[in-house]
């Protein structure tokens, strides 16, 4: 794409939001409009030194494109509520199946490419795999009410695209000229400071290390797996919004894509390689995993990477122990930004 076209990041404030917008300006894209609620303190350093034209409120997206008329050449929508622990399903359908549906339409209107964030978590506990079939979001049963809200809105996506002249609700196919879907598993990297709870199990366990010297992990409540022996496909932010971007650049066949590694590894694992960064020995202590989260917790999660390699994608993935040595050595020991 041209350096000039003009891109909108939704998110932007956020973590993965913002490192798109950060990876756009390294790449020599300066006319971004960035979209968040911008009131959170702790997120401004997320978003104030990055090259933009507009910064523009959540809520007043839609009016402010009516009172902004322009071209824009793609959208990348990475918005959401991604707490977990929301069991309020209301809040979940506004900001992640609503919201979603009205920059779908919009882009539809416009004829603007889409990329938006869906994720691992549709796929509940895996019971049916990991593959970003099409058929597969109409038999999943996430666990919790956020992956329920990913998948509505995947499937109403998909719904749309259907090749047909109209839909089982009536309304007629409509669709972006090019749209994806991409299934983040479990995203790390820098930018998440202010995600609290919610930010990556490595940015957890460094802070554990740096104040007590050691790292708390849940303990395996299923006989099948052993402490710290659950398993994750960890995935570092730069390998995705670098098929953020491949995507933007190169369009291939719309749809669903997984975003992960294609590798799942165990939190020993994890853990072992953020000592290793820190030049220390793993010191391990296993906990109970919370009540509130105990029986909706993914005991194994691993993408299956083939169909965005098939569609062209070929960069190696960070593995585990350098995507954990990049993000503590050039970012978490001094707070740095992306």
């Amino acid at each position: 794409m041209d350096r000039n076209s003009v891109i909108l990041v939704t998110g932007a404030a956020g973590f993965i939001g913002s490192c798109m917008v950060g990876y756009l300006n390294r790449k020599g894209f300066h006319n971004i409009i960035i979209v968040d609620k911008f009131e959170e303190e702790d997120k401004k350093h997320n978003y104030e030194d990055k090259k933009i034209i507009a910064r523009v409120e959540r809520d007043e997206l839609f009016e402010w494109l009516k009172g902004h008329p322009m071209k824009i050449d793609f959208v990348f929508h990475l918005g959401a509520r991604t707490d977990t622990t929301e069991f309020d399903y209301s809040v979940l359908e506004k900001l992640n199946v609503n919201y979603s549906k009205n920059i779908w339409n919009y882009c539809c209107g416009k004829n603007i490419p889409l990329v938006y964030a869906s994720s691992a978590a549709t796929y509940g506990a895996g019971e049916l795999g990991y593959k970003d079939d099409h058929e597969l979001p109409f038999k999943l049963d996430p666990l919790n009410p956020y992956g329920k809200s990913k998948n509505e809105f995947d499937k109403w996506a998909l719904e749309r695209s259907r090749n047909t002249d109209s839909h089982r609700d009536g309304s007629q196919k409509s669709e972006p000229p090019n749209w994806y879907g991409l299934k983040f598993f479990n995203v790390y990297g820098p930018n998440e400071y202010h995600k609290g709870r919610m930010a990556s199990v490595i940015f957890h366990s460094f802070n554990q290390v740096k104040s007590t010297g050691k790292v708390k992990l849940f303990r395996s409540h299923k006989p099948a797996y052993n402490d710290g022996e659950q398993l994750r496909d960890f995935v570092y932010v730069k390998d995705v919004v670098d098929i953020c971007f491949w995507l933007m650049d190169n369009r291939p066949a719309s749809g669903l894509y997984n975003l992960g590694t294609g590798k799942a590894r165990t939190f020993k694992d994890l853990v072992a390689a953020i000592f290793r960064s820190l030049g220390k020995e793993p010191v391990i202590e296993y906990i109970d995993t919370p009540l509130d989260i105990r029986d909706k917790y993914q005991y194994f999660t691993e993408a299956d990477m083939n169909k965005i390699r098939n569609a062209g994608y070929r960069e190696d993935f960070y593995s585990l122990e350098e995507g954990v040595e990049t993000y503590v050595k050039n970012f978490l020991l001094n707070h740095k930004y992306y």
